[in-house]
């Protein structure tokens, strides 16, 4: 059975950094590429970023780009969302989600449907 369970979200001040991480069972991550993907209330989903198997790849949304940042460990299956200089906005549940990739260091187009699977998500919460 495969699982991605999200850790590490929590409550921060504006201005505040955290680190959710993404750990994945039942599969084998290097053969994913993995993304974070956000959802703040009354709001669609959003894209956040995105991390090729191989690591070297990164991709982000624009309004988080130079803020936050995706690595992974593949040896402990695990990826994680490096947060900084945190916003109101920033605001949401954050979910981890991955899909096979033929590519080790290339990220393909991949709308957010594509993503084949999902963890449960973890509330990240900027507040004064």
């Amino acid at each position: 059975q495969v699982q991605l369970v999200e850790s590490g979200g929590g409550s921060v001040q504006p201005g505040g950094s955290l680190i959710p991480s993404c750990a994945a069972s039942g599969l084998t991550l290097d053969d994913y590429a993995a993304g974070w993907i956000r959802q703040a209330p009354g709001k669609e989903r959003e894209f956040v970023g995105r991390i090729s198997r191989s690591g070297v790849s990164t991709d982000y949304a624009d309004s988080v780009k130079a803020r936050f940042t995706i690595s992974r460990d593949n040896a402990k299956n695990t990826v994680y969302l490096q947060m900084n200089s945190l916003k109101p906005e920033d605001t949401a549940v954050y979910y981890c989600a991955a899909y096979p990739s033929p590519y080790a260091s290339v990220l393909m187009a991949r709308r957010i449907d594509e993503y084949d699977y999902w963890g449960q998500g973890t509330q990240v919460t900027v507040s004064s």
